[in-house]
């Protein structure tokens, strides 16, 4: 029988929280990201679960609080799902939704009185996630930049 925990993250799960985030965030380092997460554990930035069964690190959350204005919210401080990730062969178990559930009672423990989060325009089997999880569609926007010379 499989054994399925969640662990908080600290700061000795580092490596294994850059790791998972380098498959979801495939445009980024894995230097930058332990970088990245070393500095969000080491001073309490952000709360980090860890989806364990057995020994194997399947899947993490990283939420954080947000205190400005949060696209479709009344209230601050608002709790900010940053990333969500499983491994595909553990996806439709039911584990991002315990994730998610870890990152809202945290929240809801910081004050917050609402939970936003985001996905890419293209990300169907996110927006999914995120309507079957509850979430409201807020809004859809392009970004642009543009240098200054």
């Amino acid at each position: 029988m499989e054994k399925k925990n969640i662990k908080i993250a600290d700061i000795s799960d580092v490596n294994i929280v850059a790791k998972l985030a380098n498959e979801l965030w495939t445009n980024h380092s894995l230097d930058d990201l332990i970088k990245e997460f070393s500095e969000l554990l080491s001073y309490n930035k952000a709360y980090i679960v860890l989806q364990y069964v057995d020994a194997l690190p399947i899947g993490f959350a990283q939420c954080q609080i947000r205190n400005e204005y949060v696209e479709g919210t009344e209230t601050t401080p608002v709790g900010y799902l940053e990333g969500i990730y499983i491994k595909p062969n553990f996806r439709k178990c039911g584990y991002a939704k315990q994730l998610l559930k870890e990152c809202e009672k945290w929240a809801k423990l910081k004050g917050c009185k609402e939970f936003a989060s985001d996905c890419q325009l293209d990300n169907v089997e996110s927006f999914k996630f995120h309507l079957s999880s509850g979430f409201s569609e807020a809004n859809r926007i392009i970004c642009f930049t543009k240098k200054l010379n």
